[in-house]
């Protein structure tokens, strides 16, 4: 299902495109736009909730337990503080010059192997955020990331943006989390909900469960096909600041302008001064936002 397509000022640009800047951005845009979820859905080719309680049904029973891999999976776990449970975070407010990469809608065949690369010829560790459906297609390379050292966080299974009820977010995130545990021995209290919908019904369900909504600061928009990959790393490097954390895609299409951004961007944040964290070690560093 693809994103409507909003045109800003001449500019058309996809929902999940938009700068988070604080905690109210994201609201602020859609009120300048006149634009309401429900309205978004109708363009979006939605399907009923009967049909999107089926195929999770049908999906539940194709995430077998008797899936066997090259390695039993080492249990690990994703936790967050007791002070960020229940919490929205954009960035932590911090004088040191750390930052958090996270990517997102992974794990996807060869761009994942590609920035994992990257990272590991450049000692950054990242936080990676899965759609169930991308874990269940690849759990090899799902593997390869926990393998490599990064942490992992929630994006639901079906990256779905409208509306739904509590039922329906239940599953979308319950049955990722039994399916990366299942795959990788991982089990994460973080969650980022897709497009960054903080009111569809699934941020509120994770909120319930305890999770950190780890939403960005940082945007490389490197979701517009139409930017050169230079425009991705001016995005972080000028929005870049202490604590902050910053979105970038590895799954979800094709990311190969990501990956040529990829390395400009770690060398542009280290000759700043910045020393890479992933989002459970940033959020160690200091108390949540009031």
């Amino acid at each position: 299902m693809m994103p409507k397509t909003l045109t800003i000022k001449g500019v058309s640009r996809r929902e999940d495109e938009v700068k988070v800047a604080g905690r109210n951005s994201l609201g602020s845009y859609y009120r300048q736009l006149s634009v309401v979820p429900m309205a978004i859905a109708a363009v979006i080719a939605i399907p009923s909730p009967l049909q999107q309680t089926q195929v999770q049904k049908q999906e539940r029973l194709a995430i077998a337990p008797s899936q066997q891999f090259d390695r039993p999976p080492a249990p690990k776990a994703f936790s967050v503080p007791s002070k960020f449970q229940n919490q929205i975070v954009y960035e932590v407010k911090l004088k040191e010059k750390v930052i958090a990469l996270t990517l997102d809608d992974g794990p996807w065949p060869e761009t994942t192997l590609q920035m994992l690369g990257i990272l590991k010829q450049n000692d950054v560790k990242a936080t990676f955020f899965w759609t169930g459906q991308a874990v269940k297609q690849h759990p090899q390379l799902a593997q390869r990331v926990v393998a490599d050292g990064h942490a992992i966080g929630n994006h639901t299974m079906h990256h779905w943006y409208h509306h739904m009820g509590r039922n329906i977010a239940a599953r979308e995130i319950d049955d990722t989390a039994a399916l990366i545990y299942q795959t990788t021995g991982v089990k994460t209290s973080l969650f980022r909900p897709p497009g960054g919908f903080l009111k569809n019904g699934l941020a509120g369900y994770a909120k319930q469960q305890k999770y950190a909504v780890v939403m960005w600061s940082v945007s490389s928009a490197d979701t517009d096909r139409n930017a050169q990959p230079q425009a991705y790393v001016n995005n972080v490097l000028k929005g870049a600041k202490p604590g902050a954390i910053v979105l970038m895609h590895d799954g979800g299409g094709d990311r190969s302008k990501s990956v040529k951004a990829l390395p400009l961007i770690i060398a542009g944040l280290k000759q700043q001064g910045y020393r890479f964290v992933t989002v459970p070690e940033l959020l160690e560093m200091q108390q949540p936002q009031k």
